[in-house]
């Protein structure tokens, strides 16, 4: 290992938990040649787990509209509300893991997840539903916010870049094995199914990681914490989600909307004052006076957007619009994520030896160019779908290609000793980008139905051909996204390591 953790005991102290210090890892375990590669194996079963959850849950939202007969807009909070937590908690357990251990919040994380699973899948009604997955939100921010490091700390510098690469393995694998599985699931059991999946990997998780992680070693000296920062965020973000999400049904004009929109905007500007004085702040926002940093972050919160919107709008293009199976439409949601991982090599290869500009720009350029592929498709004839598919396969490969080469410019902008929390934004911006493309395909696919068709609350009834028509509005906006995200690209200044 990189840096030597206490002596192992043979079994974690209970008496160590309850004071709140992180337990050894069990001797057994930790005396093995292989032991880096055990905790590497432990962080991958998180990471696998929290992108399984995050594909898997977009396919069964058509589902969830029929068996709750609930409007669009609700139904779009079950992914809102995962994605909108793990923005606003993934900088708060960045700093909370640094004040009390990586080892004791990675592990508590995995309990909490396998809670808000199994919640999930007994839950009576669709608000019970969403306020669980807040609880599994908060469950995977305690594991994203922590995995990097721990693998950092546990492998050698020359075992390093192996060791993040089995980790980003098992996140693709588990981004790949959603859409299908989920409809495995749909077409054999039921919609439930799909959250107790998580139950037994993140038991496994639980489990190894209280006799396999090492602990933390060299913990801040420094506890405090920004709260006034903390309790700002959160709102600040659900006003803005809410006010994107709704503004279809409420109206351009309602006092509700400009209210909501207002209160967003006013907690936005107490969140950025408060983060200038505090000390440490939660979000460091002077990485954002580097250009080149910000540039980077602003174009893949885009193309997050973009992907998100995506994984929202074609469960239901395919469901609702061409009537296939749920097992036939998983299998086809899974291209997107195979494509991606197929280009990922390409564009490391490409950005190392041209930079990070050709790469992700020629990534968005693809996106752009499987937009416009869908758009023209998306008509009410089976015969369509052979063209979708390649459309799908294309924009995944633009995904890839973006993806790699943007995250290490970003990072290369940011200072050294700035590297974790410039990693942390990274994953905040991310997800923050996940929401807003959920949030605004669902919000136009809406307020499309609602000028086709009278009424754009559901799409459940919904004729294929004027919901088709809606998606293909929705399309148009996620293009716009990539435009933007490629103008970004094309002026980021070079990144100048520091």
């Amino acid at each position: 290992m990189n840096e030597q953790s206490p002596e192992p005991a043979s079994f974690p102290a209970l008496r160590d938990i309850l004071s709140g210090r992180e337990p050894p890892p069990a001797a057994f375990v930790a005396r093995r040649a292989a032991y880096p590669w055990l905790v590497v194996g432990t962080v991958s079963i998180g990471a696998f787990m929290g992108q399984l959850d995050a594909s898997i849950v977009q396919l069964i939202l058509p589902k969830l509209e029929s068996e709750f007969a609930a409007k669009l807009a609700a139904v779009s909070w079950v992914a809102l509300a995962y994605l909108l937590t793990m923005t606003v908690f993934l900088p708060i357990c960045g700093r909370l893991a640094d004040m009390l251990g990586h080892k004791l919040l990675y592990t508590g994380g995995f309990l909490l997840f396998v809670i808000g699973s199994a919640f999930c899948s007994v839950a009576p009604n669709l608000w019970l539903l969403i306020a669980f997955r807040v609880v599994e939100a908060i469950g995977a921010s305690l594991l994203a916010a922590n995995s990097i490091a721990i693998v950092v700390h546990a492998a050698s510098p020359a075992q390093r870049g192996r060791a993040l690469g089995i980790q980003g393995a098992a996140q693709a694998i588990g981004l790949a094995v959603g859409p299908a599985l989920g409809g495995v699931l749909l077409e054999t059991l039921s919609w439930r199914s799909v959250f107790w999946i998580n139950v037994p990997f993140g038991l496994a998780g639980v489990l190894a990681g209280w006799f396999i992680l090492p602990q933390t070693v060299g913990l801040s000296d420094d506890k405090r914490f920004d709260w006034r920062g903390a309790f700002l965020v959160g709102p600040a973000l659900a006003a803005l989600m809410l006010a994107l999400n709704e503004a279809h049904s409420w109206g351009l004009t309602s006092v509700l909307l400009i209210t909501t929109a207002l209160v967003a905007i006013v907690l936005l500007i107490l969140f950025v004052w408060t983060e200038r004085h505090a000390r440490p702040p939660i979000v460091d926002l002077d990485l954002f006076r580097n250009l080149s940093f910000a540039s980077g972050n602003a174009a893949g919160l885009l193309v997050y957007a973009a992907l998100f919107g995506m994984f929202f709008l074609m469960p239901f293009v395919f469901v609702r619009g061409y009537h296939d199976s749920w097992l036939v439409a998983g299998a086809r949601l899974s291209i997107i994520p195979v494509a991606v991982g197929l280009a990922a090599p390409l564009s490391g290869a490409l950005s190392d030896r041209l930079g990070p500009r050709v790469p992700t720009v020629a990534g968005t350029m693809t996106c752009l160019l499987a937009l416009g592929l869908m758009f023209v498709a998306f008509e009410q004839t089976r015969h369509d779908i052979p063209l979708i598919m390649v459309g799908l396969a294309v924009f995944g490969a633009g995904q890839g290609l973006f993806t790699a080469p943007n995250n290490s410019a970003v990072m290369t902008a940011a200072p050294r000793h700035l590297s974790g929390e410039a990693g942390s934004l990274l994953n905040v911006m991310r997800s923050l980008g996940m929401s807003v493309g959920i949030a605004a395909a669902a919000a136009i696919l809406s307020w499309q139905l609602q000028i086709l068709t009278g009424s754009g609350s559901t799409t459940v009834g919904a004729p294929a051909a004027e919901l088709l028509a809606a998606a293909r509005a929705a399309i148009i906006f996620l293009a716009c996204l990539c435009v933007v995200a490629t103008v970004l690209s094309l002026v980021r200044p070079k990144p100048v390591a520091s």
